[in-house]
């Protein structure tokens, strides 16, 4: 499956670490959050050093859907009724402040990324419109307005046909066009940036990030790999931290539309989970990106089932658009709706839990990394905090996310495999196998070739299953994916599957 963003424009390539270094600042993760914490600080005069352990925005950030909202997951009634309306407010323009911060690096360094600003519609369910979702629409409405967003309740949203709330100063663009640019004013100058080079050991004091056979000494370093690595944390104190995430896998086709028929804007429905649309206007046709069906990373039996649902809904809304594209994306939730953004360890600053708001939150959490790094004030930093203390209504909701992890953990390990042998196994297709008195997790590449793999996850100890749409091993505990071969895809697993012979 290829992105819409993969199949339009391409990234520069970058050579794999070949020396030890020393830089100011090493940032892990070549997604959007780590590319933009890079080129913020090269701006301000330090040598950096982006290290990615594959291609730059090859997992996550190539696999958004770009919206840039302000517009969060969480309704805002239910943000102001948890973290007050201060709360609320700080949140929201948290996400106006990144889009500002976007659009300034878009004036100044990326200006052919297809930038452009429109507004955006949360509506009424798609599945129908009840009162109970008007109401609550109305009540967003009256905070956005009354903390100062421009905004407004409408009786009608173009396509939905619902109720719903116009938002304004959202925006749109092109992904890999916006980064590209970037990633070039990054590499030179005493700063780097690699690719193919995973971290490995992380030493404290002094702080040392090993790389291959290579060491990078350096004075701060930022993880933006989505979930966290270990880093300098302990084991507990690292476990600890990532059962407050859960990892959802997004849904998304992208299908071409006649010119005109839907203005460009940004939409989400009340559903749980949501529905959301973009759509751009094109010279021979628009193209839409519709998404949902999220479901928890690892925990769904048949993948390619879920996009048939999905395409039943695209069609049943928008009947004349052509499909083109289908991809999956990951989001990550956290236990009280916020973000984690900010400090973990001394000198280690890391960023995560953005849920749908991945480009906004990564650019702010580049913007925070920048300000901490250089010993600046930032709003955010309290509000964000890694280490806050109070779930602040989230306890029931921790709680709720993490109970599923014994019974997925007991369940799979007590399955049975899946039935039959190698000979049974198809071109392009992935089993869990009992050979030899063992599971295995078997691979058939479309050469041929037959991998074989532990199922066992390297983060925690879960099983693994096959996703047959996206061609991935998916843990259904913490949400590790991993390549058919049993390489890392993405964490929280910083280690591959492990090999197994095929005489056992």
């Amino acid at each position: 499956m290829e992105t819409y963003w993969n199949s339009t424009a391409s990234l520069p390539r970058f050579k794999s670490i070949s020396r030890n270094l020393k830089v100011d600042a090493v940032i892990i993760g070549g997604g959007l959050t780590g590319i933009t914490a890079a080129y913020l600080l090269k701006k301000t005069g330090a040598k950096v050093a982006l290290i990615e352990r594959g291609r730059c925005a090859g997992a996550d950030t190539g696999h958004t859907t770009a919206h840039l909202t302000y517009v969060t997951d969480y309704r805002l009634h239910e943000i102001a009724k948890t973290f007050g309306h201060a709360g609320a407010k700080a949140f929201w323009e948290a996400g106006i402040a990144a889009i500002d911060q976007i659009d300034e690096i878009v004036r100044t360094a990326s200006p052919h990324c297809d930038f452009k600003w429109i507004p955006g519609y949360l509506h009424a369910s798609l599945n129908g419109e009840t009162q109970k979702d008007r109401a609550l629409l109305e009540r967003d409405a009256e905070l956005a307005h009354e903390f100062g967003f421009k905004s407004e309740f409408v009786e009608n949203v173009p396509y939905a046909n619902r109720c719903g709330v116009r938002f304004d100063h959202q925006a749109k663009f092109h992904p890999l066009k916006y980064l590209a640019p970037l990633l070039k004013k990054i590499d030179g100058g005493g700063s780097h940036v690699f690719e193919n080079t995973g971290a490995g050991e992380i030493e404290a004091n002094p702080l040392i990030v090993h790389a291959g056979k290579y060491k990078i000494h350096c004075d701060y370093l930022m993880i933006a790999t989505h979930t966290p690595l270990m880093g300098k944390s302990s084991l507990f104190k690292s476990t600890l931290f990532q059962s407050k995430l859960s990892l959802y896998t997004s849904y998304v086709l992208g299908a071409k539309l006649p010119r005109g028929l839907l203005p460009e804007a940004l939409f989400w429905d009340t559903n749980d989970p949501y529905y959301y649309l973009r759509v751009d206007a094109g010279k021979n046709f628009d193209y839409a990106i519709f998404g949902g069906e999220d479901v928890k990373t690892g925990q769904e039996d048949n993948a390619r089932l879920v996009f048939k649902r999905l395409e039943a809904k695209l069609k049943k809304v928008l009947p004349a658009a052509k499909i083109q594209n289908r991809w999956l994306g990951q989001v990550v939730e956290t236990n009280d709706g916020l973000p984690f953004i900010g400090e973990n360890d001394g000198q280690q600053f890391i960023a995560t839990g953005f849920c749908g708001n991945g480009f906004t939150l990564g650019t702010l959490s580049a913007v925070m990394a920048r300000d901490r790094f250089l010993g600046r004030k930032n709003p955010w930093f309290d509000l964000f905090a890694v280490n806050r203390k109070k779930f602040h209504g989230g306890a029931w909701r921790f709680l709720k996310e993490n109970a599923d992890y014994p019974f997925y953990l007991l369940r799979d390990w007590l399955a049975q495999a899946e039935g039959g042998s190698l000979n049974d196994l198809k071109r392009g297709e992935g089993k869990i196998l009992k050979l030899n008195g063992k599971k295995v997790a078997a691979h058939r590449a479309e050469n041929g070739k037959v991998t074989l793999r532990s199922p066992v996850c390297t983060h925690l100890g879960c099983i693994v299953r096959w996703n047959n749409a996206d061609k991935t091993w998916d843990c259904p505990c913490h949400g590790s994916r991993f390549k058919p071969a049993g390489e890392v895809f993405s964490g929280p697993a910083e280690a591959p599957l492990a090999k197994v012979k095929k005489g056992g």
